[in-house]
Formats: C-alpha cells, structure tokens, sequence
C-alpha cells in the first residue's frame, strides 16, 4: 500500500493512503539509512512511503521513496544533530514581522540559504503590516525592495484585515506549502484565516519578552479546500545545513556568487582574499551586511563539521 505521511509525533505517524483516502496509525518497521550523516529522523511530513497493515489496523512503514528535497532545523538537545522538518515541498513561506515579535535578518537569510541548498521555492510574507505606523512601513518597504533586488519573491500580508490573502491563496493553490517564523509571527492564525475550519490553535504575544508561545508540538499537515495542502511546524529556532561544503556556501546566496565572478581569484572563498568583488561591494552598500554575516556564519559551520 501506498501513502502519504502527514503527521508525526515522533515515534508514531499519521499516513494518508492514497486509494481510499483512509488515515492510518503508523510506525517504522526495521533501521532506514539516513539521507544525511546528522540527521536524527529518515521520515517527515511529505513524504511518500510504502506499507503494511497488521492486526488492529496497525500500519507498518517499509519503504520511504526519495525525497525530492527537504528543510531541516538543528536539534534542540544536539547541536550537532539535525531535524527533518518537512519533505517534498513546493513552496516555503517565510512569515517576517517587524515587530510583535521583531524578526531578525539572519534567521531570514538562514532560512533562504537553505531553501537555495535544498532546491525549495521561497516566499517571503510581511505580516502584521496593518499594525504598523507610517515610518515602520517603510523600513518594511526598504526591506522588501533589498529582497526584490536579490529575486526572491514577497508579499505584505495581514491575516487580521485580510490584506492580500486572495493572492497568496492562488499563490499556493494545489501546492504543498510550509509556514514558517518565528513563534508568535502569525503562522497559525495565518492558516486560519485562509481556512477557518481549521480552526489551529494560536498563541497570544508574551507582553514581558514580546515573544510567541509554542503552540504547534509536532508537525501535519492540513488540506485546504481551494487544493494543496499545508504543513504545520513547531516553532523553529534555527535552520541547518548537514554535509555542505564550504566552497558550496556561495551558491546560495545569489547576489554573492554573482559578484564574485568579479573576482581576482577564481577560488575566492570572500573572506579576506586580495581583490575580492565581494568584499569591495560590501563597502559600497551592493551586497547587504546581514547577509554576508550570516554567509561567514555558515561558512565556519561547515568548516566545523567537516572538521568533525
């Protein structure tokens, strides 16, 4: 039998078969090898896999087929190790808020650099912008247009006063769709308000920290009535890459590889080479400063893991 996984638990899973449309209670049967060295987990929401009933309509998982590609998130307890957050997804919805609670740059370019390695189409949605005065609409702006710039896709949202939720539904439509941000940045009541039936559980904004609560624990996935699906995460503190190079890292930041071919060097890793394009367009204000830390940051995590 054939189907598709759309929760977890962890030891347990939900799987949809596909002919009947029936949801069966699922565990792996027998050690499936790890896509990757790190990771703690061979199955995720999205994934296509076969399997087998047994008594009481226990279903047993014995073949996971390929990903077409995946996010992963560092685990909490192993920094060393990493979660599989969602496989095979069409498109990845990243929720940034100015504030309530403030989104930080790196944790976006961290979540586009791996979306870039992973082969996973990004949307970047401006939240919450009818909470916000007219000077903090045009940070927004500004930070929008730099992304533009770069070719990532965005939208100013509000799943409050609805704005612009009729574009990203066709946007998605017939799609697997994943949200991600921070907790508290409106990724629940976002699915609620393209689909209130669904009725997920939402958190209020702590006053004292201005932080989320996490309210989502496990991962599913949800279908929508206009076609597609969306899978529901926990709050992610950090995206991670397992067994990347660090001469890869430049790929996927595209602003920095496009420049870079305006270097002395043809190895040039932009850190502190002699006449390296990046670095002088840092100064100048083409590439971003956000982005580049964060590229620095992920270069020496690769170094560190290659090390290992």
């Amino acid at each position: 039998m054939k189907g598709l996984i759309i929760k977890s638990t962890g030891s347990w899973y939900q799987v949809l078969e596909q002919e009947s449309n029936k949801i069966f209670e699922a565990r792996i049967r027998g050690k499936f090898k790890l896509i990757k060295t790190r990771l703690t987990n061979p199955l995720a929401v999205g994934d296509l896999v076969e399997f087998s009933l047994e008594i009481d309509n226990v279903a047993w998982i014995t073949k996971i087929e390929p990903k077409k590609n995946y996010l992963i998130r560092k685990s909490t307890n192993l920094s060393k190790e990493a979660h599989i957050i969602a496989s095979n997804i069409d498109v990845a919805c990243f929720i940034y808020t100015l504030k309530h609670p403030e989104t930080s740059l790196g944790f976006l370019d961290r979540f586009l650099a791996c979306c870039e390695a992973y082969n996973i189409k990004p949307l970047i949605l401006f939240n919450k912008i009818d909470v916000l005065n007219e000077d903090e609409m045009e940070v927004v702006k500004t930070i929008e247009a730099l992304y533009h710039h770069i070719g990532y896709d965005t939208l100013e949202i509000s799943s409050y006063s609805k704005v612009n939720l009729e574009i990203l539904q066709k946007t998605i439509t017939d799609k697997v769709s994943v949200f991600f941000g921070h907790s508290g940045s409106g990724k629940s009541t976002l699915v609620n308000a393209l689909q209130p039936a669904l009725n997920i559980r939402t958190s209020e904004i702590s006053e004292k920290l201005l932080k989320g609560k996490h309210t989502t624990t496990f991962a599913q996935m949800h279908f929508w009535d206009f076609g597609g699906s969306v899978i529901d995460t926990p709050g992610v503190r950090e995206f991670a890459m397992i067994d990347v190079q660090k001469e890869e890292i430049q790929h996927y930041f595209p602003e920095i590889f496009s420049i870079g071919r305006g270097c002395k060097y043809h190895n040039c890793m932009h850190i502190n080479e002699p006449k390296c394009a990046v670095v002088e367009n840092i100064e100048t204000g083409e590439i971003e400063e956000t982005r580049y830390m964060t590229y620095l940051k992920l270069m020496e995590e690769a170094e560190e893991n290659t090390a290992q």
